[in-house]
């Protein structure tokens, strides 16, 4: 039996909704769950599992109707999901009223339920979210009823405000596969038999690396899962080493390069500047973001000071007599980020 196991696709979500580079991310997430039933139905993958967090917030009727059209195109695999903490079953929830196509199916309520189908002979088990934040474990109660099947657990959460569990625990109770949700980072925690998917498509900067879906391999001795990378975008840092030769055009010439020889056309960029620059040289930062799809620029560097320069230019005031009393050819580290830091407030505090 083949599963397909995702999370946390947060449809009507709008990353990056003010940016100029004319990328509408909203359609973006519609176009990911669209990618992956595409391939559920390529592979002919017996079930389409949804680990909660679909939608970004309540879900509206259209929405619903559209989503339904793409997962009725699936003539092979049979779709369960439940509501996570995003879309969680509020009491005038459209999902519980919403009726899906026939291979769709919503384990709504907020105790654990299942739904059996014969000819996998598997018996899928989970819970919906009724508030934003559950911080009891609801998951340590759950019991499989019938052994010789082949049990799955649908659960989302894991964190303190969200139904926190015990992996040991929910490890033991004997389903053959867990497929969790709300982490976006794909995460395994015991290896083929309980993963979080991660969100389906990095939904800010602190999700970095790849992402996309998991694919298991099911029977009633074994399982495989193998984690499949199927974004459009990713998220990349690039740390820029500055030193006291660097002008802005160095610097522009430099982040160019970088962003040609490690980043795609998809990427979104994170630039991080370190090291030193000319005490003289500040850097403009603007024209950084029109180099690709650079979604922030953090200049960490530090101006690289001549104190034998500045002891002898303020010999007669406080800069020259500090550089002077502290610095020394065999400066520890905290002496040296003393000195650094010391002249630096003085220096600001003049100018």
């Amino acid at each position: 039996m083949k599963v397909i196991h995702i999370a946390d696709t947060h449809l009507g979500a709008s990353p990056h909704q003010d940016n100029s580079w004319g990328i509408n991310r909203e359609k973006e997430l519609w176009q990911a769950i669209e990618r992956v039933v595409h391939i559920a139905q390529e592979k002919k993958a017996d079930l389409l599992l949804i680990a909660g967090d679909m939608f970004h917030r309540q879900p509206l009727v259209r929405e619903l109707k559209e989503l339904n059209y793409v997962f009725a195109q699936l003539t092979h695999t049979k779709v369960v999901f439940i509501a996570g903490n995003h879309d969680y079953m509020k009491e005038n929830s459209y999902y519980k009223t919403f009726v899906w196509a026939e291979n769709v199916f919503c384990l709504k309520s907020q105790e654990c339920e299942s739904v059996y189908f014969p000819e996998l002979n598997v018996e899928i088990y989970g819970l919906s979210y009724y508030h934003y934040e559950i911080r009891e474990n609801l998951y340590a109660p759950i019991q499989i009823k019938n052994n010789n099947r082949i049990n799955i657990l649908l659960a989302h959460g894991g964190d303190e405000k969200h139904i926190p569990f015990s992996k040991t625990q929910l490890g033991s109770k004997g389903f053959d596969y867990i497929a969790l949700g709300h982490i976006h980072i794909p995460a395994v925690l015991i290896p083929d038999r309980m993963a979080y998917a991660g969100a389906l498509e990095p939904m800010d900067s602190n999700e970095e690396g790849p992402h996309g879906y998991i694919e298991v391999q099911l029977d009633e001795k074994k399982s495989n899962a193998t984690f499949v990378p199927c974004a459009k975008r990713e998220y990349i840092t690039l740390e820029i080493q500055s030193d006291s030769s660097f002008t802005n055009t160095k610097l522009y010439q430099t982040i160019q390069e970088t962003i040609k020889s490690r980043c795609s056309a998809n990427s979104f960029i994170k630039i991080i500047i370190k090291g030193y620059k000319d005490e003289d040289i500040v850097y403009d930062l603007e024209d950084v973001y029109k180099m690709g799809l650079v979604v922030s620029v953090l200049d960490l560097s530090e101006p690289d000071y001549d104190f034998d320069k500045l002891a002898t230019y303020y010999n007669r005031n406080i800069i020259g007599k500090f550089i002077q009393n502290l610095k020394s050819d065999t400066m520890s580290e905290v002496k040296k980020k003393a000195l650094y830091y010391g002249v630096k407030a003085m220096l600001d505090e003049m100018r």
